[in-house]
């Protein structure tokens, strides 16, 4: 079992079902870390929408994890006489949510796969369902634990070249433990050096506006006492142009067959401000993040916007220790709010996914998933 997500010394994942009860789906409610560590209950297929849809639970794995655990609800939900339809419907709803990332619609996808076509007995299909929905949030974690593996014998290799010296890593986001069901992605090579014993630290964006960084990456690093700095987003070129940065290392949350990763908004900036300074651009992400159907990334990727409030407004803890919102700018003042961009693969040294390191092309890719060819 990992020791990655350990909080106050206890072990967790990002979701699991209740122990007491089977039929209750239970989270970690990310929108009150850093301050605030609590466990929320979800009973219903709306209670899963509300939670990916209002980030509860967010970052491309956990946010597969979470629709299949919301496919299982929809299981235990739909009447027995129309089951197909009412499965199919929570589908379409859970899809609905957040569309950039990928994992998603796989996960849901999965889950229908094996729910439905031949009628069969309704109490046996809801506890393939359940089982189902286990063996996918296991997968994740494991595919992630190797992510670690591969991951960390490059930040190994910089440490040799550096003849021991800290290894300088700069992040976007949050792609660690708590974006996935354990270890992560990004960070989770991260992890796997630093318990070597391998000198690392963090250089961890904000990620404006819901700052991602600064209220979970953070928090993270510090539950593992992994050493760390936060930045202004705008920084991380000023570091690279200084020699500060051995490299950056970003999760996705949907990759083209070619190598173009969607990001959070800013990835793509960091990715050519690397290129610029002669920084290696990595991107950790397990298979189900991989979209085969696509090639151009500019072009096909559904960029979600999100509400313009989240740009307008910021919440933190005053010092009196009370969470408040305050609003940043003039009252009348609109604002756009795009989650994600594409950083181009020419511009990505290379591809870390569980089964190995590869060239962010399609030849590369395919190296690695020669079963995917012909899905293009």
């Amino acid at each position: 079992m990992s020791r990655f997500m350990n909080v106050n010394g206890k072990h967790y994942r990002t979701i699991w079902l209740k122990e007491e009860d089977k039929r209750v789906v239970q989270i970690i409610n990310q929108l009150v870390l850093p301050h605030k560590f609590e466990i929320l209950d979800l009973h219903r297929v709306e209670d899963v929408r509300r939670a990916i849809k209002d980030m509860y639970v967010r970052g491309a794995g956990l946010i597969g994890a979470a629709a299949a655990y919301g496919m299982y609800l929809a299981a235990l939900e739909a009447s027995d006489s129309a089951f197909e339809r009412d499965l199919l419907a929570s589908a379409q709803i859970l899809k609905a949510t957040r569309p950039t990332a990928s994992n998603l619609a796989w996960a849901v996808d999965a889950m229908l796969a094996k729910l439905t076509g031949p009628s069969g007995d309704m109490e046996q299909k809801r506890v393939e369902a359940r089982s189902l929905a286990g063996e996918i949030a296991d997968q994740d974690a494991e595919y992630c634990r190797n992510i670690g593996l591969h991951g960390a014998e490059i930040i190994a290799g910089i440490a040799e070249k550096k003849k021991g010296e800290t290894v300088n890593i700069l992040t976007h986001c949050n792609a660690g433990w708590l974006a996935f069901v354990d270890y992560g992605s990004a960070l989770s090579p991260v992890y796997t050096a630093f318990d070597r014993g391998i000198k690392v630290h963090v250089w961890v964006d904000e990620t404006r506006p819901r700052n991602q960084g600064a209220s979970l990456t953070a928090w993270e690093l510090a539950q593992h006492g992994v050493s760390h700095d936060l930045i202004p987003d705008n920084a991380g070129g000023h570091l690279m142009q200084h020699g500060m940065v051995d490299m950056v290392i970003t999760g996705a949350d949907r990759v083209t067959r070619c190598g173009d990763a969607a990001n959070k908004i800013g990835t793509y900036l960091k990715a050519v401000a690397a290129k610029e300074n002669g920084v290696p651009f990595y991107v950790a992400l397990p298979s189900s993040t991989f979209d085969f159907t696509m090639r151009d990334g500019l072009r096909e990727i559904p960029i979600e916007e999100r509400d313009a409030a989240e740009v307008r407004y910021v919440s933190g803890k005053t010092s009196g220790g009370i969470i408040e919102t305050v609003q940043i700018c003039p009252d009348a003042t609109p604002a756009r709010n795009w989650g994600f961009d594409v950083t181009p693969g020419r511009y990505i040294r290379a591809l870390i996914s569980e089964r190995g390191v590869c060239e962010a092309s399609e030849r590369g890719i395919l190296s690695l998933y020669p079963e995917r060819a012909a899905n293009g």
